[in-house]
């Protein structure tokens, strides 16, 4: 019973493209209106539409091809893994690559997006880094981890010596008779600290 794969729920393929389709379009003509300002000739605000509206496309077909793809193949193969970006990033990746008419930059696109993606996807889809688990205590575990790494300070004096923040017991007697040797002075104790 262990090899049972758990259940797949099929998710609805065009809504979800349409979607994204939506946002990444939004997006493209944002990046269209940035692209417009920035030209050295003066043209009209329909120039986002005219002059760089082919950023709108492409942002639009890129963002709705790897949505329908992902999750396509999701269903097809009723699987939810890191294939499934995969597939779309590289179609995703192919439409950005149609913009150029070569078959080079079409399956080069394709490739970098869907390994992009799929490294993405495989090393947890986040970019804030690693997610803690909400139900331990933040304190218990922070402690968890300083007991469970501690050392001795024996162990540490030993391997590093003493100085820099590090001092084992009876140092303060060895310092106070190195002093003694080496200069002549003779410090009182308990009267580290500087006043």
């Amino acid at each position: 019973m262990a090899s049972e794969r758990p259940i797949y729920h099929a998710k609805d393929a065009v809504g979800t493209s349409i979607k994204s389709t939506m946002i990444t379009g939004s997006a493209g003509a944002l990046v269209s209106a940035i692209q417009n300002t920035l030209t050295k000739q003066n043209v009209t605000a329909w120039g986002v539409f005219t002059r760089t509206g082919g950023t709108i496309a492409v942002f639009a077909a890129m963002g709705g091809t790897y949505e329908f793809a992902k999750t396509a193949s999701a269903n097809l193969r009723e699987k939810d893994d890191s294939w499934n970006p995969t597939i779309g990033g590289f179609l995703a990746g192919s439409v950005l690559g149609l913009r150029f008419r070569t078959l080079p930059a079409v399956l080069g696109y394709g490739a970098g997006l869907a390994v992009l993606l799929a490294t993405f996807d495989y090393t947890g889809g986040v970019l804030t880094g690693y997610t803690k688990d909400p139900e331990v205590d933040e304190f218990a575990r922070k402690e968890y981890l300083r007991k469970n790494r501690r050392r001795p300070i024996e162990q540490t004096v030993a391997e590093l010596g003493e100085g820099r923040g590090i001092y084992g017991p009876g140092y303060e007697e060895r310092r106070r008779e190195r002093l003694r040797e080496k200069y002549g002075v003779d410090v009182a104790p308990g009267r580290t600290e500087k006043s």
